[in-house]
């Protein structure tokens, strides 16, 4: 046997690694918290399941493991699921139901696929040479009396677009109800949300002209490379968000004594400020930071501190806290169906009660007490 390991094998192999990886962060204690985290984390392993069959078949090794032949084809129904479940919860929060429902076909799938399972290694052997044509290596004579069902690659699909449109549905009305355009949006978040989509859609697309390009199963492996591309994606995503690279010094930064900052670059910098916490909304990332803001506004971390405590006469948490609230205020006028702990996750704050006290420190009224004020 000769195995096939190339650039394509290693690229899809690391991928793997990855994805797993990945999900112990998703499902950790702190993230599964945020049901969106969950979904994720299922997509993710959903994901790194159907590259590593793709892996042992392209390579060969799957000659080592056949019971592993055709293993994924159940598993492929929820990576469609999770993604619009991850779209949903983006945009709505915790709900607290479990979509059962989103899982159906996964798990009729599975039941309609148990023959085949059950069946011998010849069998195994004679599905994977017939799809991927492996050189040298021919069919075993055996008794091939089961039902399989058929047409995997084109339920896949089917199922994809389905949930393509639901997906695109969700994230238009989301766009719509932040008055936001779809081409160019402001909101961090309804970026990453479209973002995702046309990552999603471009799976759609690969696998459709792999199926009409390639014989059988043979182009598979340049699915997996693009599936790996969008799990270090993902990643490079999740390790961007991290508060890691925005740890303060522990030894805090002089106060201002030598300071060479002027009334004017003050002024200047502080419109700049607003401008850019009015336009981008960045303080609605949890992860929101005063180096980050820094980095953004290509100031020290030292001049823009000294910006906000002198200019604005309050702490950088001071005012994030007030542009929270601000746009906590908004939302719970427009939006009067979202609960206010989904408010408060929108808006920045990772706790209800953090989120409660702030808000009633700036406003003298808890969110649930000026909401229905507002009324």
């Amino acid at each position: 046997m000769n195995y096939q390991l190339d650039a394509f094998a290693v690229f899809i192999f690391l991928g793997i690694v990855q994805a797993v990886f990945l999900s112990v962060f998703f499902f950790s204690k702190t993230s599964r918290q945020r049901e969106v985290n969950i979904y994720q984390g299922i997509m993710v392993l959903a994901m790194a399941a159907c590259t590593w069959e793709i892996f042992l078949c392209y390579t060969g090794y799957i000659i080592h493991c056949l019971w592993l032949v055709d293993y994924s084809e159940s598993i492929a129904f929820l990576i469609a699921p999770t993604f619009y479940l991850t779209i949903h919860r983006t945009i709505h929060g915790n709900t607290g139901r479990v979509p059962y429902a989103h899982f159906i076909v996964a798990v009729v799938w599975l039941v309609l696929q148990v023959p085949f399972l059950l069946q011998s290694a010849d069998v195994k052997f004679n599905a994977w040479v017939g799809a991927y044509h492996p050189p040298g290596l021919a069919f075993h004579e055996v008794d091939e009396n089961f039902f399989s069902p058929p047409y995997h690659s084109e339920w896949v699909l089917l199922h994809f677009a389905v949930y393509l449109v639901m997906g695109l549905l969700a994230i238009i009305r989301a766009f719509r109800a932040h008055r936001e355009s779809l081409w160019h949006p402001v909101h961090p978040t309804l970026r990453q949300l479209r973002a995702g989509l046309v990552q999603s859609a471009l799976i759609v697309v690969l696998i459709l002209l792999i199926k009409l390009v390639y014989r059988d199963d043979t182009g598979d492996h340049l699915l997996a490379v693009y599936i790996s591309f969008v799990i270090y994606l993902v990643s490079f995503n999740v390790v961007r968000q991290s508060g890691f690279f925005q740890r303060p010094p522990l030894v805090g930064q002089p106060r201002y004594k030598n300071a060479l900052m002027g009334a004017d670059e003050r002024k200047q910098l502080l419109q700049r400020l607003h401008n850019h916490m009015l336009e981008q909304k960045p303080f609605l990332q949890i992860t929101f930071s005063l180096p980050t803001l820094a980095a953004h506004l290509n100031v020290s971390v030292h001049q823009l501190s000294q910006a906000i405590n002198e200019g604005l006469g309050k702490s950088f948490f001071e005012m994030t806290a007030e542009y929270r609230v601000e746009e906590a205020k908004q939302r719970l006028k427009d939006h009067a169906h979202i609960k206010v702990e989904e408010i408060a996750e929108q808006v920045g704050y990772s706790s209800k009660s953090s989120f409660n006290a702030a808000f009633k420190k700036i406003t003298g009224h808890t969110p649930s007490d000026w909401r229905s004020k507002t009324r």
